[in-house]
């Protein structure tokens, strides 16, 4: 589901899990995953160590339990051997869990065009720049912010039209979001903003992977999001900008 060397997704709709099972959301990629106030599209997970833990049990995902994963990776010398090193008590559940959170904070994107720009090189053209300029004033940044450019805030899906009516495909139980923790009746279409850190490689856009496209995408949320209908040379410039935004990393080739 999360594979380095493209972008930290797997770059479909929904995810395949154990057996050919089919996930009920977009995999949100790993990178830059530590900057975020919290993990998974519903923010069910407040830390890494806690996210780490989920997948193993989640039928949709490894489908397994602590025991059996702990028995496999005991099968491995060198993860016997590396665990010995780390943790007093060795191979546990615990101990994966914050082994896979610790390798999680390594994955930051880096050295961006748009990061270099910020720190006073010229390193945007004039379209890119008009980009960045309409960013701000259609109102992207309100939910696109900070240093993640989101991951840092919830938002309802559809607070200036009725996204999933339009959508036109049945509501799933992964569509209510933040409800699915909460079970607040408020928190029914809220997610995670995503970061657009690498938005501009990780197609298909939001928690149903239904946009295939950037430029769909910025459409979507102009009109659902804003109230607004981005004209298309307003939309490339968008897009130019947020191609600015993908950094690097050893595991990553944009």
């Amino acid at each position: 589901c999360h594979m380095l060397s493209t972008g930290g997704t797997d770059r479909k709709p929904r995810s395949t899990g154990v057996g050919g099972v089919m996930g009920g959301i977009k995999a949100p990629t790993v990178y830059n995953s530590s900057f975020n106030l919290a993990q998974f599209w519903d923010g069910r997970a407040d830390s890494l160590e806690i996210q780490a833990a989920g997948p193993v049990h989640n039928p949709l995902e490894m489908d397994s339990t602590w025991p059996e994963v702990i028995s496999k990776l005991s099968q491995d010398a060198a993860m016997v051997e590396l665990f010995g090193q780390l943790f007093s008590d060795g191979i546990t559940g615990e101990n994966i869990a914050l082994a896979i959170a610790a390798f999680e904070k390594t994955l930051v994107t880096e050295n961006s065009r748009f990061d270099r720009w910020l720190s006073g090189e010229h390193t945007l053209d004039e379209r890119e720049l008009r980009g960045y300029r309409l960013f701000k004033s259609y109102g992207c940044i309100s939910c696109h912010q900070g240093a993640n450019v989101g991951g840092n805030m919830y938002a309802y899906m559809g607070a200036k039209g009725d996204y999933f009516k339009d959508r036109d495909t049945e509501i799933t139980e992964a569509d209510y979001g933040r409800y699915n923790v909460t079970g607040e009746e408020d928190d029914k279409h809220y997610f995670k903003v995503p970061s657009l850190r690498l938005a501009a490689v990780n197609s298909p856009y939001f928690h149903d992977g239904s946009v295939t496209t950037l430029d769909e995408a910025i459409r979507v949320m102009g009109r659902y999001q804003l109230g607004r209908e981005i004209p298309d040379e307003d939309i490339r410039d968008i897009v130019a900008f947020l191609h600015t935004l993908v950094g690097r990393h050893s595991r990553f080739k944009p």
